[in-house]
């Protein structure tokens, strides 16, 4: 195990590097585009670095080099205020510190209720993206080689209220759907919250929540409170959390790389620790009865 936390920290400390597209899949959530919405399915994204005009959701997969793959994989959901999507920060590079620790990793275009004269609702289709995501991605755990009972799901800012909108919910898939899809179970086993936004903080935490992370910096006025909130219904609930709440470094310090406190370049070997500790690289996580 020490052996194993060592080698993880120095993962965490590597460069990051683009990745080539070759290293990824696009898979969109739906073939013929979302339910109610197929009449925009071909209506092309704008925004490019930052995209918006999402008509079509897809998760974009990467895989982790074979000899460090662990049997788990996780849903990364971006920020940026459902007007766009910080794919890169939030998204990419997210993706980048996970794979090299050996998660299979998903990183999810969902739709925007606050792109401007968009025709989605908040909790409502993003919410429907982030579940057909997660049973997209428990669906293919034999395919991608991971454990269907290993599934976590993480989300930054705004990505942190979808994350909310579905992780408490019981998630049972339909096993009378004709869409082999709608079959699976879209619960997470394991949940990371990067300052979180404030939509869809519970007021109860249910028995069976998903263990988690939390980290935020305390003067992130927006989304140091959902913390502490989640923080303390968890721990009535008593259900596994851990959080860190940093002194500064305010909103969207992302993966900590580009920061120039060493509190927050660091944060992501404070989730290695978790990821340790919690023995996600060996054993499920609450285990998802149905798939």
């Amino acid at each position: 195990m020490a052996k194993m936390k060592l080698c993880l920290y120095l993962l965490t400390l590597l460069p990051f590097t683009a990745f080539a597209q070759r290293d990824s899949t696009i898979i969109p959530l739906w073939k013929s585009g979302a339910p109610g919405f197929e009449n925009r399915k071909d209506e092309p994204e704008k925004g490019g670095k930052y995209p918006y005009n999402i008509n079509n959701p897809t998760i974009t997969v990467y895989m982790p080099p074979k000899d460090k793959a662990n049997g788990a994989a996780i849903l990364i959901c971006p920020g940026g205020g459902h007007r766009m999507l910080v794919i890169n920060s939030e998204g990419r590079e997210a993706a980048q510190l996970l794979t090299r620790q050996g998660f299979v990793v998903a990183v999810l275009k969902y739709r925007l209720a606050r792109d401007t004269n968009s025709p989605y609702k908040l909790q409502v289709h993003a919410k429907q993206d982030a579940e057909r995501a997660m049973r997209i991605v428990r669906s293919n755990a034999g395919k991608w080689n991971f454990d269907p009972n290993r599934l976590g799901i993480m989300g930054f800012s705004a990505g942190g209220e979808v994350v909310d909108w579905i992780a408490f919910e019981k998630g049972t898939g339909n096993p009378k759907a004709t869409d082999p899809i709608e079959q699976a179970n879209f619960k997470p086993n394991f949940m990371i919250l990067v300052y979180p936004g404030p939509l869809g903080v519970p007021d109860v935490i249910p028995p069976d929540a998903p263990p988690a992370f939390l980290v935020v910096a305390n003067d992130d006025e927006c989304c140091s409170p959902p913390v502490v909130k989640l923080l303390q219904k968890y721990r009535e609930a008593g259900v596994s959390v851990e959080a860190h709440i940093f002194s500064k470094g305010n909103h969207a310090f992302n993966t900590g790389i580009r920061s120039t406190l060493q509190s927050l370049k660091n944060w992501p070997g404070r989730l290695t620790d978790w990821f340790v500790d919690n023995d996600c690289f060996k054993t499920p996580i609450a285990p998802v009865k149905k798939y």
